[in-house]
């Protein structure tokens, strides 16, 4: 069974840092996406990060780049989200996924092909 398990999610104060894990299990990252999402209660699911175990680069959302970075260890099958300068409006649970997208991150409906994803973790910053 295929399961990805997010962790690290907590209460932090604003200007704080936190690194969120995603283990993924029965899985290999074979070079597809790989995506960290965020979801505000009652609002619409955003890509916040996208790359692969294979590229050399990751995509950004605006509202993350310069504060966040991506990174991944294929033996462990984890990738990692490290959030630096914690404002308020990151406040949301976090989500990883995979898949392969037919378009790039910034396009509407990325994360409706992505296959598998984990259940979340919540993200609180404090102002």
């Amino acid at each position: 069974e295929v399961q990805f398990v997010e962790s690290g999610g907590r209460l932090v104060q604003a200007g704080g840092s936190l690194r969120l894990s995603c283990a993924a299990h029965g899985f290999t990252f074979d070079g597809g996406a790989i995506g960290w999402f965020r979801q505000d209660p009652g609002k619409d699911r955003k890509v916040v990060s996208s790359t692969s175990s294979s590229a050399g680069t990751t995509w950004y959302a605006d509202s993350v780049k310069g504060r966040f970075i991506v990174s991944i260890d294929n033996a462990e099958n984890t990738v990692y989200l490290q959030m630096n300068a914690l404002k308020p409006e990151d406040t949301a649970v976090y989500y990883c996924a995979t898949g392969r997208p037919p378009f790039p991150p910034f396009v509407s409906g990325y994360g409706d092909h992505m296959h598998y994803w984990g259940k979340g973790t919540l993200v609180t910053v404090s102002s």
